[in-house]
């Protein structure tokens, strides 16, 4: 008979800890949070690993640590383009973190208040990604005290203590209405986003700081009210048509609003930009693809969302983000919406 073999068994931290010759410590801070290292002991760290055969048991640590290893991104309108270019900056950080993703559609029916608060919970996710701002952190905190914390992208949050992830809304409405000026035009209207959020109340007193700096008067400008949609653009387009003097050339809040105002005009034999030049925000994937291609103002939309998960992995790690703000900056796409004035 011949003597049997010692049962081999799979390789500890502390294999690791021998072979690097640091602390059992340092080796969780290395694969953990590597940022928290330095570069030597990074490399030490990643040879032991190699050498032992080291396998990182990513379920047994997150049930010590109680995580889930997921983070809940609230999105108003999964099927809008702006925020599926927010959500993948979003997932390629969380993916280098080893932290998965769930997305859940503010707007459905079955999503009200206190399910969202369920959804929420530390049971259910590490940390929050707010896109909607519709939404009041102070309203879900309310309802469910022990919240994860929470980062809030392309929006302005009612609790000042949340990080915020946000394209700078003042110098994108700037970059539009200095480009009609530069075009000629003095007789300039806006179509507004939600003027109950900030971005859209940014967007409209960028539009009127860059009109008095152009030597024009802001209060006498046509401005329309909307919320961004294709439909508020419609009825802006039917309000212009109305006019006695009409603007030649309006900056829309976002691309959609301008394409519903380009889209009526077409139908009442009105050309853009031949009788009125017109600016959106966002820049879309179809905005350059629309007829006629439209000038807009682009969000980085995947950067920001970059920013926001980011912030949020600081903040999952204990740490305390450097900057509780972020503001990226937009620039200005030229196409063929926009013309001289004639």
């Amino acid at each position: 008979m011949t003597k049997s073999e010692p049962k081999k068994t799979n390789p500890t931290v502390q294999d690791v800890a021998r072979a690097a010759k640091v602390s059992t410590a340092t080796v969780s801070r290395a694969l953990s949070s590597p940022e928290r290292v330095s570069k030597k002991t990074r490399d030490k760290v990643s040879r032991a690993v190699e050498e032992t055969g080291y396998v990182l048991n990513h379920a047994a640590r997150n049930l010590r640590r109680r995580d889930t290893g997921t983070i809940v991104a609230l999105v108003p309108d999964i099927g809008n383009s702006h925020f599926s270019n927010i959500l993948q900056g979003i997932e390629t950080v969380c993916a280098g973190k080893n932290l998965k993703v769930l997305i859940a559609d503010t707007r459905k029916p079955s999503m009200s208040r206190p399910r969202i608060s369920d959804v929420l919970s530390k049971n259910n996710c590490d940390g929050i990604v707010i896109l909607d701002g519709h939404l009041s952190i102070s309203e879900i905190r309310s309802i469910n005290p022990k919240m994860p914390p929470i980062v809030t992208c392309g929006e302005w949050s009612d609790d000042p203590a949340v990080p915020i992830a946000v394209v700078d809304n003042l110098m994108g409405a700037r970059l539009a209405v200095t480009h009609l000026l530069e075009h000629g035009h003095t007789n300039i209207g806006h179509v507004t986003g939600l003027l109950t959020h900030k971005p859209g109340r940014d967007r409209l007193e960028g539009f009127q700081a860059a009109l008095a700096e152009g030597g024009l008067d802001p209060d006498s400008a046509w401005v329309f009210q909307g919320d961004y949609t294709l439909n508020a653009g419609e009825r802006a387009a039917r309000a212009w048509l109305d006019l006695a003097d009409r603007p030649t050339a309006v900056f829309c809040a976002s691309d959609r609003s301008a394409f519903g105002f380009i889209s009526t005009l077409n139908e009442a034999g009105v050309r853009v930009p031949d009788e009125v030049s017109l600016v959106g925000f966002d820049d879309i994937d179809i905005s350059g693809h629309f007829v006629p291609p439209l000038t807009s103002v682009h969000q980085p939309r995947r950067a920001v969302g970059e920013q926001a998960a980011k912030l949020l992995v600081k903040l999952l790690e204990g740490g305390h983000p450097d900057q509780e703000s972020v503001q990226l900056e937009p620039w200005l796409v030229v196409r063929k919406s926009t013309a001289a004035k004639l």
